[in-house]
């Protein structure tokens, strides 16, 4: 008789692509986090330098001083022609321009806007003085647009909005394990902590000095919670066990660096410049600083960017729903006809996804899963049965999770697929009973057994 051996090194070729497998479906998030930290924020602020800065240069002047800007740094300056200094100055409270400048021998001027951003400023005054030295004038600074007392590197607006921002992203995965809410709750609290965070964010600024008292930035600010945590909650069922990399990247790796508030938008690289108008968090900058320093400029137009993200959030929100609704209805039809279908993947997957689990009776911890299933087993009698084995399965037959009743015998389960589940109640001395329970988010179902022992009840039904 031959013998079969293994071949050498099979064992160990398969143990290492486990080993593998497993590294990679729980690692990769931490692992895109680090490339999209180094790509998104090294990238683009560790040597910001000004890209097409629109400038109103008074006189005929212009020309000449373009050219003269564009051979020293290329790109850097787009250089505007206007009447005289007040036009000048104009163009910049009204927005249309990033700074101007009046040239004159003696006493050349610069407007600039400090809530556009200081380093922005500092990077104009540094340019515009060596300007003016070569015509031996000394460079006079008008700062049209000045930050709150307490904003003196005028970031504190950005800190605000990312304060709402991130919080708004992170409520959406905590949700997730509250798997006894269904999705309309999720959805009035998701609103609820936007109230929030836009009204306390609102005072505490308030309160330091960090922006003026102008109560309207209170609904901005909410509006822009409601489009990333909306947003972010409809893409769960399209992306599933993927969703954190997506709403991580949309709302914190490409909305932070494009937004403009901690280093100015004319100041990063143009893939960014390009996402700044379509972003929530930079289009709420934005309008909080045409609000707060510009007399209301595009403020409207800003908030209907944010209007748009909101309206997308919960037609995905909608649309997921009826991917729900229809895929039920397919189950229904298909197991009328007795069909095995696959279970649907776990809905609402997080950091942590919902894992079928057993769980302790009556105890309900902060923190801890809500039982989505529950029941009590009993003998013929009426008393309760401890130590009975709870075997649940899915439509398969594979087994999700087991359980073991209770002093009281009763019994908790929890991270049940959506979906219809066999539950399988068996102990060595009785007859087994099995039931098939429909296992719904938000909806907690409860089954109780009874059985019968096996002397007194041969060919009997196995349970109810």
């Amino acid at each position: 008789m031959a013998e079969h051996k293994a071949e050498p090194g099979s064992g160990g070729a398969s143990s290492l692509g486990a080993t593998v497998r497993t590294l990679a479906q729980t690692l990769w998030f931490p692992a895109f986090f680090f490339t999209g930290f180094l790509v998104c924020y090294l990238l683009p602020f560790h040597n910001p330098t000004p890209h097409h800065v629109d400038v109103a240069v008074a006189g005929p002047a212009a020309e000449q001083l373009d050219q003269a800007l564009e051979k020293q740094s290329p790109g850097a300056f787009d250089i505007h022609q206007v009447a005289d200094a007040d036009a000048a100055r104009d163009a910049v409270t009204s927005r249309d321009m990033t700074a101007g400048y009046v040239p004159d021998p003696k006493t050349p001027q610069l407007f600039v806007a400090k809530a556009d951003g200081y380093s922005l400023e500092s990077v104009l005054q540094k340019t515009f003085t060596a300007v003016a030295q070569q015509s031996g004038g000394k460079l006079q600074m008008h700062d049209v647009a000045p930050t709150a007392p307490g904003d003196g590197m005028g970031t504190g607006l950005f800190y605000v909005v990312l304060s709402c921002t991130i919080p708004s992203y992170v409520s959406v995965m905590m949700l997730l394990r509250a798997t006894t809410f269904g999705r309309r709750k999720k959805v009035l609290t998701l609103v609820a902590i936007g109230v929030v965070e836009s009204v306390v964010a609102f005072f505490v600024a308030r309160s330091m000095d960090v922006i003026p008292n102008e109560p309207l930035a209170i609904p901005l600010v909410f509006l822009m919670t409601q489009a990333v945590a909306l947003t972010s909650f409809g893409l769960v069922p399209f992306f599933k066990s993927f969703f954190p990399g997506v709403a991580m990247g949309l709302f914190v790796l490409l909305s932070m660096p494009s937004s403009g508030g901690a280093i100015p938008v004319q100041m990063v690289p143009g893939f960014f410049r390009a996402l700044h108008p379509i972003m929530p968090m930079g289009n709420l900058i934005e309008g909080l600083r045409g609000l707060f320093y510009f007399d209301g400029k595009d403020v409207w137009r800003h908030a209907l960017v944010i209007a748009v993200w909101v309206v997308a959030g919960l037609a995905l929100i909608a649309l997921g729903a009826w991917k729900d609704r229809r895929a039920e209805r397919k189950e229904a039809a298909e197991r009328e006809e007795a069909a095995a279908v696959e279970e649907p993947p776990v809905e609402d997957p997080s950091f942590e996804l919902p894992q079928p689990s057993a769980v302790a009776p009556h105890t309900h911890r902060l923190g801890r899963q809500e039982p989505t299933l529950t029941g009590r087993v009993t003998d013929e009698r009426g008393e309760p049965l401890p130590g009975v084995a709870l075997t649940v399965t899915g439509t398969h037959g594979r087994e999700l999770m087991r359980a073991i009743t209770d002093e009281n015998g009763e019994y908790a389960a929890t991270g049940l697929p959506d979906h219809f589940v066999n539950v399988i109640a068996s102990s060595p001395e009785r007859l087994a009973a099995v039931a098939r329970v429909m296992a719904r988010d938000g909806h907690p179902v409860r089954q109780d057994f009874r059985l019968t022992p096996r002397r007194t009840a041969a060919g009997a039904p196995a349970g109810r």
